[in-house]
């Protein structure tokens, strides 16, 4: 493992966590009522909704901590899938006007979720390169 290497690693879920961590702010000052609804209209119970703060603020801070980043990223990819059923199904396959998909931004954190969760942390992280979680 090289210093750059690690430091790609840093980047990657700092970059990731602090981007997750704003959706998680936002329904902080919120509230989860939509997310709620969303649940409710798809059979399912409604207080499930109060997971999503495990998903976007709980696991990206322990992202960018580098502290049992792997199942914290693992975390973030399924609250993205889970937004990407709820909210964005008939979207997945959709194209922009620009050209590219009308979910880059939701595939883009869904993957570099998926990618630090293989990656894991690197050495500039909390939990350091050695732990197994990380």
């Amino acid at each position: 493992m090289t210093r750059s290497d690690d430091t790609g690693k840093l980047i990657l879920r700092v970059a990731l966590g602090l981007l997750i961590l704003l959706h998680g702010v936002a329904k902080l000052k919120g509230g989860v009522g939509f997310i709620s609804g969303q649940l409710t209209a798809h059979g399912l119970p409604g207080v499930l909704a109060y997971l999503v703060y495990i998903g976007e603020v709980v696991a990206p801070v322990l992202m960018i901590v580098g502290f049992f980043t792997r199942p914290a990223a693992a975390i973030v990819a399924i609250n993205m899938l889970t937004a990407l059923w709820l909210v964005h199904s008939k979207d997945l396959f959709e194209m922009g006007k620009s050209g590219g998909a009308t979910l880059e931004l939701q595939y883009m954190f869904l993957f570099a979720a998926v990618s630090v969760a293989l990656l894991g942390a690197g050495r500039f992280s909390l939990g350091g390169s050695t732990g197994r979680l990380n």
